[in-house]
């Protein structure tokens, strides 16, 4: 195999590329952006400042994917994007890409706090893409200091299922992992049909400027446009609420294969069905280009 030569080689020229910064928004002031900034074939965590990248098999939901540091599955584009692919080898095992931030954020009291990301997927057809569940979503800092999930909170900014025309936006929250107020384990959420597999950009914003945590929102967003909003209200219970909108929280991006959603079509439909779906994360917005920003 080819690539550890090609990620040496591109690790020892010092493998920068011009990165595009995150926009401007008239209002709001940037807190952190990530714009992969590194040659193709080199891993976002190069430098050892943005990312971890996560690797081994998770055991979760049912999922069947191995995630690696082969730029086979997980990769600066040079174009200041990340790409991730799922990857399945002869055997029909399947490895992929998840990195997490080490970045942590709290959206602030008396303000809005945005992350968001313009996200692509592959040009297979559908049925390429069968079993694939890319996602865009944050963590309770917590669950990285001995919590458990989900009473760590999670906010799903953007998930895909099968190649569907449809993003899902989704909050878990505790205190158990069956029921309670974001009813386990669906978890509490919206969807918004999707134009075309294409560029997009996926939004959530928390805001904190309600004097009652009651009146405090979480909306997400496609392009711009509000598909989903939970407020404290929603949860009713200041103390789970406060993990989703209160607390610090970190990015993931991954693309997993397989799971418990994605059900019966958890894997393509024959052996000669072997999809690579690229899903690229645009540097000129947040995550993978993670951007967090606040209002004056």
């Amino acid at each position: 195999m080819m690539w550890p030569s090609l990620f040496a080689v591109l690790s020892f020229v010092l493998p920068l590329v011009a990165a595009v910064n995150a926009p401007a928004y008239s209002g709001w002031t940037l807190r952190w952006q990530s714009v992969f900034p590194y040659a193709r074939g080199v891993l976002p965590d190069y430098q050892n400042d943005k990312w971890n990248v996560i690797t081994g098999y998770l055991g979760i939901n049912n999922e069947t994917q191995v995630y690696t540091r082969n730029p086979a599955n997980l990769q600066c584009s040079g174009q200041g994007t990340l790409q991730i692919t799922p990857v399945r080898d002869a055997r029909g095992g399947w490895t992929s890409g998840r990195i997490e931030s080490r970045y942590t954020f709290l959206p602030t009291a008396g303000r809005v706090t945005l992350a968001e990301s313009r996200i692509r997927f592959g040009t297979n057809p559908t049925n390429r893409k069968q079993g694939i569940w890319p996602a865009f979503w944050v963590l309770g800092d917590i669950l990285r200091r001995g919590g458990s999930w989900p009473s760590c909170g999670e906010l799903d900014i953007l998930e895909n299922i099968n190649g569907q025309l449809r993003g899902y936006g989704t909050a878990h929250c505790g205190p158990t992992a069956s029921g309670g107020p974001c009813r386990e384990t669906t978890g509490l959420g919206g969807s918004t049909p999707m134009p075309d597999m294409g560029w997009h950009t996926w939004r959530i914003t928390w805001d904190r400027r309600p004097a009652s945590w009651r009146d405090e929102a979480i909306t997400w967003y496609l392009d711009g446009r509000q598909f989903f909003q939970i407020r404290g209200s929603t949860i009713n219970n200041q103390a789970i609420w406060s993990t989703l909108c209160r607390s610090n929280l970190y990015f993931i991006v991954n693309m997993a294969v397989g799971g418990f959603w994605v059900s019966g079509l958890s894997f393509p439909p024959d052996s000669h069905s072997r999809p690579r779906t690229n899903t690229l994360f645009s540097p000129v917005r947040p995550i993978v280009k993670p951007l967090v920003v606040l209002d004056p």
